[in-house]
């Protein structure tokens, strides 16, 4: 082989390499969704036109978070918002996690938000409490829950959300102290703020930054890189969600669910960690299951469970935070589930 075919051949190896290493997500999605139209195709299709619909759903909470998180980014304003999350930690927590509650975002929606807060320097115990407490309710939630379940269920989803959060702030916050978490971001997404970390210095606010070129280029600039950011992450998600529906039968789920004891409140909390559900789609669900003689507390860890760590949300946390951070976040989230289905059956038993 001549030098010039093998200058060629170690080009060609190299920028398969750099390109991999880049874009590895976007091409395994793709080898997946070839390898599914080769092998089955109706399967193919039935998965390309899940995960575009998921998109598309999930496409406003997106637009409007990344929008949030790039606005305060080019204004400014991101250092107000840090310095707000200053002072006592529980008090940061507390007020984290009913923010939460009441914030229309949804467990993937949050993510930009997140990731914003914590390269502002937030301590990671309050954006911890934000990130549990948002997915689970919000005030139009509130309101359909009632109608669908009753008021009582509504009631104990709201004080769950707000739980959950305190919770897990709190459980983040000791492990803060004693020296773990530290730097909770992936190399490349940013420098976050841990348990003890100090929010960086205010830099002046321009609220009306699009007349300043260099604040209109770093809004474009952030709004961009989180979107594509989370897009690939996402559309993998929807893929690997609907190849689990589609081979996990809905009446599998459903006689799995059934009954009282704390057997199905453990098994709810399982099957609703990887089950991605709209929190809207699923309350019919869980009225239905309800009616079959699915226990209260079943149905509340179902809920919590699948809000807080759907599949889509646990991948896109996994891209975005450190593993240690990430393990935590899912075992709070799954502690979190299990104790308020239990203690809402047996508030219901009383």
């Amino acid at each position: 082989m001549t030098e010039y075919a093998l200058n060629v051949r170690a080009r060609s190896a190299g920028l398969a390499h750099r390109l991999w290493a880049r874009e590895k997500v976007w091409l395994f999605s793709a080898g997946l969704l070839i390898t599914l139209f080769l092998l089955a195709p109706t399967l193919g299709a039935t998965t390309v036109g899940f995960a575009a619909q998921n998109l598309l759903n999930v496409a406003p909470f997106l637009v409007l978070s990344v929008g949030i998180a790039a606005y305060a980014g080019a204004t400014g304003a991101d250092g107000l918002i840090a310095r707000a999350f200053t002072g006592s930690p529980g008090v940061m927590i507390l007020i984290a996690a009913v923010a939460g509650g009441l914030s229309p975002f949804c467990s993937c929606g949050v993510i930009p938000l997140i990731a914003a807060l914590l390269v502002m320097g937030v301590p990671l115990s309050a954006v911890m409490a934000f990130w549990l407490a948002s997915p689970v309710m919000d005030p139009s939630m509130f309101l359909l829950t009632t109608g669908m379940l009753g008021f009582e269920f509504a009631v104990a989803k709201t004080i769950t959300a707000i739980g959950l959060g305190v919770f897990g702030g709190f459980v983040v916050h000791m492990v803060s102290r004693a020296g773990g978490l530290t730097d909770p971001l992936r190399s490349g997404v940013g420098n976050g703020g841990c348990g003890g970390s100090k929010v960086r210095s205010t830099q002046p606010v321009v609220w009306k930054f699009w007349s300043d070129s260099a604040r209109v280029a770093k809004f474009w600039r952030e709004a961009i890189k989180t979107t594509l950011f989370l897009a690939k992450w996402l559309t993998l998600a929807f893929i690997l969600e609907s190849l689990m529906l589609a081979w996990l039968p809905a009446d599998l789920v459903a006689r799995a669910l059934g009954g009282t004891g704390i057997a199905p409140i453990g098994i709810a909390t399982l099957v609703g960690v990887p089950a991605y559900l709209n929190g809207y789609a699923a309350l019919p669900l869980v009225g239905g299951l309800m009616e079959q003689g699915m226990a209260p507390g079943a149905g509340l860890a179902f809920l919590v469970a699948g809000g807080v760590s759907s599949l889509p949300a646990a991948i896109a946390v996994w891209a975005l935070v450190k593993p240690q951070v990430f393990l935590l976040y899912l075992g709070i989230a799954v502690t979190g589930s299990f104790a308020s289905g239990l203690l809402f059956q047996l508030w219901i038993a009383v």
